[in-house]
């Protein structure tokens, strides 16, 4: 019997918090280290709405060619109503819904109930009013930005405020800077 030379790479993800079940004595502090090489936090899909048009989007492209037909796209308001979700599911129930979308709609654009997501009236119920406030800055400075292809200048410019006002909400909502305007 002769040796083998091999390269392997593990790759261990979990939604137990490690460190926290190290501490408390349910997995094993060497393990832990063995296995934490490289931790890699995957934030949640509700805590970053910016990327949930622009995923399901690419997952529909993605599955276009399994439902040949006359299947276009999502109407405004499914695109609506996939903000307003709260993704507890995350990725994965983004991947399922839009699926489960593209085989049930008869129109030419997905609807919320083709996606399995009740439209709700309003503002999303639990919020206060402070809270639907910052919701809705956020939301209009996210997408600001995303039609602008993250020029804060022309951001600005369609909201009507000013280069350090945006910067200032990009700090409050946790929003990066753009690479190209990111002091040096």
């Amino acid at each position: 019997m002769s040796e083998i030379a091999v390269d392997v790479r593990i790759l261990a993800a979990t939604h137990v918090n490690l460190e926290e079940a190290v501490r408390e004595g349910r997995f094993r502090e060497d393990l832990y280290h063995r296995l934490n090489v490289l931790q890699v936090k995957v934030p949640a899909l509700r805590d970053h709405p910016e990327d949930i048009e622009i995923l399901a989007r690419y997952f529909f492209e993605r599955f276009i060619r399994e439902k040949p037909g006359r299947l276009k796209g999502f109407s405004r308001d499914a695109l609506q109503a996939m903000r307003d979700y709260s993704w507890p599911g995350n990725i994965r129930e983004l991947i399922n819904r839009v699926r489960r979308a593209m085989v049930m709609c008869d129109n030419r654009l997905i609807q919320p109930e083709d996606l399995g997501i009740e439209r709700r009236q309003g503002p999303a119920s639990g919020l206060s009013l402070c809270q639907a406030r910052d919701k809705a800055e956020r939301d209009a400075l996210v997408a600001a930005l995303q039609r602008n292809a993250h020029r804060v200048q022309a951001a600005a410019r369609e909201l009507d405020v000013s280069r350090v006002t945006i910067y200032r909400l990009m700090e409050k909502h946790g929003l990066a800077r753009p690479m190209s305007e990111a002091p040096a």
